[in-house]
């Protein structure tokens, strides 16, 4: 029987991760603000045939953390596997953001994840076993405009991340910690986070159903690797930033503003959740409102889920093309 404990797991991809991991036959602890959220991922765990347990905090409270961790291994056992998902953002320029939301982020989107982490290794650690999935994102290697807050959050948890890596490895640890870039994901959180643009926000496309996320996470609690890249614009923006980040900042520039908006004005007025849940009363599930504009399926993740098959497939194409070449060059030295 194997443990994971999913943060944000009220909706959006920590939403549709508890579904899989329940699926691929995990017992889940759900950490979130929402209650209804929560309620509703419990239904759906339970639906699968496993065991729940709904622990509501802010991941920003790092004794409530650590206490959501015992009350886990005393209810549900052991935690195999700690997924940090939780996060908030502000859409605003930089010119018109207040240091409280500079705060506000960093505290749920950094600090979330390394309490999360804290709690999840002092655990497996004595255990010598179990496996921390780090959700990041593109933005963490390549920010873009109007997300300072959110983009600034996920550098810092990768710079966090890589420190414990080298950690582990020092102390031959077998605990292992993996992390998953998305790219743009069709969730809730457009229209939960303080907004000051014009247009409504849009994840920019290409958009990826949070099921694509969630397959990915599972795949990398079961098979860790240093990092999983999610989806061809994931890829893209990674290699570009490595290339060529002087072309990234002319052409986020250019198009980072309108790409992130639709044509929908924005209401002003409209509450967001950065202080407290939006689905405290009502549950909003893990999609948001871009079904029809978003992908169930990625074929980058599918081959980078599989690259072992695809090597060992390109190996036995290639020696099969030079066997051939070589019996040519055979034949033609018989004649």
């Amino acid at each position: 029987m194997s443990v994971v404990v999913i943060t944000g797991a009220s909706a959006g991809v920590g939403r549709a991760a508890a579904r899989a991991f329940a699926e691929a036959g995990y017992d889940v602890g759900l950490i979130a603000r929402g209650r209804a959220g929560l309620t509703g991922a419990e239904s759906e765990v339970r639906a699968a045939g496993r065991r729940a347990l709904v622990l509501p905090l802010d991941v920003a409270d790092a004794a409530a953390v650590e206490a959501a961790a015992d009350r886990v291994e005393e209810v549900l056992g052991p935690i195999d596997v700690w997924v940090n998902n939780a996060m908030l953002s502000v859409f605003s320029p930089i010119a018109e953001m207040a240091p409280d939301e500079y705060r506000r982020v960093t505290e749920v989107t950094y600090l979330g994840y390394v309490h999360g982490t804290l709690a999840a290794y002092r655990r497996m650690t004595q255990r010598d076993r179990g496996t921390i999935v780090q959700v990041g994102s593109a933005l963490a290697y390549r920010s873009i405009p109007l997300q300072s807050a959110y983009c600034a959050a996920k550098h810092a948890m990768v710079g966090f991340t890589d420190s414990l890596r080298c950690e582990l490895i020092h102390d031959h640890s077998s605990v292992r910690v993996t992390v998953v870039n998305m790219p743009a994901l069709n969730t809730p959180q457009f229209d939960w986070v303080r907004s000051r643009l014009h247009g409504r926000g849009q994840p920019v496309p290409p958009i990826f159903q949070p099921e694509v996320a969630a397959r990915a996470i599972v795949h990398a609690a079961e098979h860790p690797r240093r990092e999983l890249q999610v989806g061809r614009s994931t890829w893209l923006a990674l290699w570009g930033q490595k290339l060529a980040p002087g072309i990234l900042d002319w052409y986020l520039g250019r198009t980072g503003y309108a790409s992130q908006q639709t044509d929908q004005p924005e209401d002003p007025d409209r509450p967001d959740n950065l202080a407290a849940p939006l689905d405290e009363a009502a549950d909003h599930g893990a999609h948001g409102r871009f079904d029809d504009r978003s992908e169930t399926w990625s074929p980058a993740l599918q081959l980078t889920m599989h690259r072992g098959a695809v090597v060992a497939a390109a190996s036995a194409v290639s020696a099969a093309g030079l066997a051939l070449l070589v019996a040519g060059a055979a034949r033609s030295r018989a004649a």
